[in-house]
């Protein structure tokens, strides 16, 4: 009996990228090697022409090639010009701003996928609310999470890699899942779009006390502990604000933690890692070319927390590590020694 075959065939797709960082970067190659044709936008003129003139990405994926046919602009207009899919890849602080934007000349209604991982400080709005509100003419079921264990520097060289597309648009989710699955990248659709991106943002919180851990000289035990927790604290929240539990068992929960609070590659880990060794908050990020999202939204997560009376206590103490200047051992010390109680998830 033959087999059915499952695959739709979508055809080529013009699909614009909003930020050229390591994400973006990684997502052009891939989706350039599936046959799309892609356009990848940076805001700084002098980056675009070094990145043109190279073929490389030497600021935030050094040592992967970008194909020739990947057009590389700083025109705005010229990379969302009557594109089908919209890749927004900006870190979230000036996700707002890009938004607005883009809403200025936002012609036929493409698809739009939020890539970034963070809870806007203030607004208390995910990426994909943000997005929403700054293009009034967007269509909920148009917008897609994209969300996973994934970081850029493995995804480009071809290891394999699983993501997830969130959407309250079934058909946008699996359009997405096919432009972008290949034989190293495999996506699965998930329509709790709100789990989805809590997991991804709140996760980083969580890796800045995994990596504070590691530079204060704590062992595997610690960190065993922190994630087992900290997926507690995150669910917890996520919960209030209406999103299902088991999201967070999947690949944009417990994945996504388990990556980003172990690798090398994790900038969130490097932070905490890097106070836990005595620097100062300043100090560390001056050094670093990429943002780690964990900072701003270890804010957004105190505000979180109090809004919805939610109690997260490894998100707390990095928190007061980071912007009250509370030694790193106080906070482990404070964490360990709270009153005792039974293991639940509530």
């Amino acid at each position: 009996m033959e087999k059915k075959n499952n695959n739709r065939n979508i055809g080529i797709k013009r699909i614009g990228i909003l930020g050229a960082g390591s994400w973006g970067t990684a997502l052009a190659v891939l989706l350039c090697k599936n046959g799309h044709r892609v356009c990848m936008w940076e805001f700084d003129r002098s980056a675009a022409d070094r990145i043109i003139l190279d073929r490389e990405n030497r600021a935030f994926l050094p040592g992967v090639p970008i194909p020739e046919s990947v057009q590389i602009s700083s025109d705005l207009d010229a990379v969302i010009h009557e594109q089908d899919v919209l890749f927004f890849v900006v870190p979230s602080h000036v996700m707002r701003s890009v938004g607005a934007s883009v809403a200025k000349t936002l012609n036929s209604g493409p698809l739009v996928v939020s890539c970034s991982k963070g809870i806007e400080n203030d607004s208390l709005l995910r990426m994909s609310e943000v997005l929403l509100e700054t293009m009034p003419s967007l269509n909920p079921e148009r917008v897609v999470v994209l969300s996973g264990p994934s970081h850029a520097e493995e995804v480009a060289q071809g290891i394999p890699t699983v993501v997830t597309a969130a959407s309250t648009g079934s058909e946008s989710g699996r359009i997405i899942q096919d432009i972008l699955k290949s034989p190293s990248f495999r996506v699965y659709t998930n329509p709790d779009v709100t789990g989805v991106e809590l997991g991804g943002a709140l996760k980083n919180v969580i890796a800045v006390a995994a990596g504070i851990s590691d530079g204060a000289g704590c062992g595997d035990n610690t960190k065993a502990a922190l994630l087992t927790r900290g997926i507690v604290e995150i669910t917890r929240l996520g919960v209030a604000m209406g999103a299902n539990p088991m999201t967070f068992a999947g690949l944009s929960g417990i994945g996504d933690l388990i990556v980003t609070c172990t690798s090398r590659h994790s900038r969130n880990r490097y932070v905490g890692e890097q106070i836990g060794r005595g620097r100062s908050l300043h100090e560390v990020l001056e050094s670093m070319v990429m943002v780690a999202e964990g900072v701003r939204t270890a804010r957004s997560v105190m505000d979180l927390s109090t809004r919805y009376q939610v109690e997260m206590p490894i998100s707390r103490e990095v928190y007061r590590v980071l912007f009250e200047n509370k030694p790193p051992k106080e906070a482990l010390y404070d964490l360990m020694t709270r009153n005792p109680k039974m293991e639940d998830w509530a």
